[in-house]
């Protein structure tokens, strides 16, 4: 463990169980892409990763990368392994992209920001897959379908922006050093790279499901007057009944073209 304490503020769990690191190793997609790894941590996962192909790593605890920085000095050395020592999302918000060319995210992430690391890696357009270990209630959110009691704005995102997400297996706690107090999941997503989401329609989904459990007709009042939504709910004959959870990915985005068109009809009027 090279005496290294676990910090809370960056959220550190180092994972130490050989048999998950190997399973993560055989979850790899069989392709030619560059990977990226996020909070590479102690580099247990890194010195598998780095054996089969090039790779990034971002860490943002100085003292780890110094530690980084000898253990895989040969790897730097020869160009296999590229570290760089920042926080992901402010190395996103400069260059739009963790890499210049087609990539896989596989990771730990710390679970304070695992959900805004896949939402950007959503938004990258250079990622294509993303395997990372994640809290398992936030997983499932990412993995649920309609009908699902997890069924969330996550879930009708990533159900939209990919072409496969689930869960690979789950993680438990001894698996960890120090050991978190939640179980974790491999979360496994393949992305339909020709997908874009408005930031309109994410502003949509999140009233659709501000109170989950009320009716969506109610959330969705906040922003949409009730003789259009009463007319749309007519016309993709949905009952008024029915709960944020239950409407399809696909429906959501045909009701959201039906508000945009519902909203042009009406400023064309106004004019």
């Amino acid at each position: 463990m090279n005496n290294v304490k676990a910090k809370k503020r960056y959220g550190q769990n180092f994972l130490k169980d050989e048999n998950v690191l190997t399973k993560i190793i055989e979850s790899m997609p069989n392709n030619n892409s560059h990977l990226v790894e996020i909070g590479p941590g102690l580099g247990d996962l890194t010195q598998k990763l780095v054996k089969y192909k090039e790779m990034t790593a971002y860490e943002v605890d100085s003292d780890l990368f110094t530690i980084l920085q000898s253990k895989f000095a040969t790897q730097i050395e020869s160009k296999k392994l590229k570290l760089i020592h920042t926080d992901v999302l402010e190395a996103w918000d400069k260059q739009d992209t963790l890499f210049d060319g087609n990539y896989d995210l596989i990771a730990n992430l710390p679970y304070y920001i695992a959900t805004n690391i896949i939402l950007r890696a959503f938004e990258d357009d250079n990622c294509e897959h993303i395997i990372v270990m994640i809290q398992k209630e936030v997983a499932k959110k990412f993995a649920a379908s309609e009908g699902d009691k997890d069924f969330s704005s996550l879930g009708v995102i990533a159900k939209l922006i990919s072409k496969e997400s689930r869960i690979l297996f789950d993680v438990p706690p001894t698996s960890f050093e120090p050991a978190p107090k939640v179980m974790s999941s491999i979360l496994y997503i393949r992305k339909d790279k020709d997908v874009k989401l408005s930031l309109e329609f994410k502003k949509f989904l999140k009233a659709a499901f501000m109170q989950p459990r009320k009716k969506l007709s109610k959330n969705l009042s906040s922003i949409i007057d009730k003789k259009t939504l009463a007319l749309i709910y007519e016309e993709m004959d949905l009952s008024d009944n029915i709960r944020p959870h239950e409407l399809s990915a696909s429906l959501y985005r045909q009701m959201h073209k039906k508000v945009i068109l519902n909203d042009r009809e009406r400023r064309k009027q106004q004019q």
